[in-house]
């Protein structure tokens, strides 16, 4: 039989578990028509590789990344960075800079809410060092913000606007009277003032292709894209250029999005969205039949939701309950569509697998919704085996499992968190174990270099817990050592299955994607070293000598 390309004598990681390893490939039209070994290309003939031992792997699948937020982020001024140790000294930067340059229409600045050791920043504090104009301070997190009086007057919020959820999306009040401090949803519209105005179709469209240009550089194949909150119309555009990137044959990568819900009141807005984006985004390579629910904040500012509370008593919140979570399960199950949630604590993700069991149990063998929960941070023990036993993915970001910020994170967590549960993080291994589907993500939000976008990042921190001198990534981000529990440290095999044949899983897109299968397009990847025998420290610097997507070689 005559083949496109015949490949031999290779090193193949298949993520097909039948089958896991082959030295051969061929392919034809697009498609695997042979994998398996040099004896088996006797059938076949056309122009043929020597790869002379050199490893492949399937196209990579990133199941949960904000691509349309990163195309907003690129036209976003983050605001001047404040690295004092103090309140006052902070106060005191942000005045100066004000001072050197005045006139602006909004001053924007960006710090890390531990400088301020506990105090407050206030609107007091910020109408105080620039009453004329516009000041936003951006936690360093981007959950949450604060702002002074200008800015809130802008928006139209007063001391009677309501809270979009109550102790999770909230602006923050005393003695009745804004303070200026804001959190997650409720402080977005801040983040991304005026971008509605200002962005424009030729931005989209040059941030996308750089998106493009790096993915395609780390070899991912396909994306779940988690979405835009509060601003599913910026998104609607970011999509639509993304739809007509791949009319056009410029977007090799599969795209899955999303449509956001973050607060009840936006429900049915919602479904309706959701809807129609499947009716309108559906090319070859841009599909959207999932809603993306934001159920918990971060556990740094306390709004991700716990089972048991933090160590001074909170608890956080969650936007639905799970009997709101059955029927939107209910309603998603009747309209083909899947569903994808934001969940931090531990309490989030139990009102997801709540509902989803509420949902099972009264449709039955009708059921067919798709479920994933993401972020994972922390898991109560009653909850680790009903992943698996309800069909609910558990997406993990792994480079986050060094502890998620630099120095000796455990500190932090312990004071958090407590002892047990500071070290009882990141449970991916344990859930592996259980049988359920884990997936791999990079969600990040940032373009900037796409640094932190590159998968192979995820793998080494993933196997490692730990981001030191041999890592590819920033200094500031190091960490002491590695991030407890050296049980839940996962091996190459199942950094490799989760971001391919798992996520093909979780997008529903295994009967194409996801492994080298005879069959299926043939998106793999072609690299000068063996990552199975590779030394997990400072895997973080692959990179793929060639990258194909359907047989087609696109680096």
């Amino acid at each position: 039989m005559k083949a496109d390309q015949i490949i031999k004598n290779a090193r193949i990681f298949t993520s097909n578990q039948e089958y896991p390893q082959a030295t051969a490939l061929v392919v034809k039209d697009g498609k695997f028509i042979y994998v398996g070994d040099e004896a088996g290309l006797s059938a076949y003939e056309g122009p043929t590789i020597d790869l002379v031992g050199k490893f492949i792997m399937p196209g990579i699948i990133d199941s949960h990344v904000h691509v349309s937020t990163g195309t907003a982020f690129e036209y976003v001024d983050l605001g001047v960075l404040v690295l004092c140790p103090s309140k006052q000294e902070s106060l005191d930067f942000m005045a100066d800079y004000i001072q050197k340059n005045p006139g602006l229409n909004r001053y924007r600045f960006a710090l890390e809410k531990s400088a301020l050791n506990g105090e407050d920043l206030t609107i007091a504090d910020l109408d105080a060092i620039c009453p004329d104009h516009e000041l936003i301070v951006l936690e360093i997190g981007c959950h949450s913000n604060w702002v002074n009086s200008k800015v809130l007057a802008a928006h139209g919020i007063t001391d009677a606007t309501p809270d979009p959820v109550p102790e999770l999306a909230y602006f923050v009040r005393k003695d009745g009277h804004l303070t200026g401090e804001s959190y997650e949803t409720a402080s977005w519209p801040f983040l991304f003032d005026g971008l509605r105005e200002s962005l424009t179709d030729d931005q989209i469209r040059a941030a996308l292709s750089r998106w493009i240009e790096s993915s395609t550089a780390y070899g991912v194949s396909a994306v779940f894209d988690a979405g835009f909150p509060e601003h599913n119309d910026i998104l609607e555009r970011i999509y639509a250029q993304l739809r007509q990137l791949d009319i056009e044959g410029k977007l090799p990568i599969y795209v899955d999005g999303c449509y956001v819900l973050t607060q009840p009141a936006k429900l049915r807005e919602a479904m309706e969205g959701v809807k129609r984006f499947q009716r309108e985004f559906d090319t070859e390579h841009m599909k959207v039949h999932t809603l993306k629910i934001f159920m918990d904040g971060t556990m740094k500012i306390e709004t991700a939701a716990m089972v048991t509370p933090y160590t001074d008593g909170v608890m956080g919140a969650t936007a639905f309950n799970a009997q709101q979570v059955a029927e939107i399960l209910k309603e998603l199950n009747e309209a083909g569509l899947d569903l994808h949630v934001h969940t931090v604590g531990e309490a989030a993700s139990r009102v997801v697998l709540d509902g989803v069991e509420m949902a099972r149990k009264e449709l039955g063998d009708q059921y067919r919704v798709k479920v994933t929960c993401a972020h994972l941070w922390s898991q109560d023990d009653a909850d680790l085996d009903r992943f698996a036993k309800l069909g609910v993915t558990a997406n993990f970001t792994p480079w986050w499992h060094s502890g998620n910020i630099g120095g000796n994170p455990i500190e932090l967590y312990t004071a958090l968190l407590g002892e047990k549960r500071a070290h009882e993080m990141y449970r991916c291994k344990t859930l592996w174990n259980t049988g359920a589907n884990v997936t791999w993500s990079s969600d990040e939000v940032f373009y900037g270099d796409f640094k932190n976008w590159s998968p192979y990042l995820a793998m080494e921190v993933g196997m490692t817990r730990w981001i030191n001198e041999h890592t590819r990534f920033d200094e500031v981000g190091r960490t002491i050592a590695p991030y407890p529990s050296d049980s839940e440290r996962m091996n190459i095999e199942e950094m490799l299955i989760g971001y391919t044949i798992n996520g093909a899983k979780q997008l529903g897109i295994e009967a194409r994607k996801g492994s080298i299968e005879v069959g299926k397009d043939a998106d793999f990847l072609v690299f000068d070293k063996d990552l199975l025998t590779a030394e997990p420290s400072g895997i973080s610097h692959t990179q793929p000598q060639e990258v194909y997507a359907c047989g087609k070689k696109i680096n």
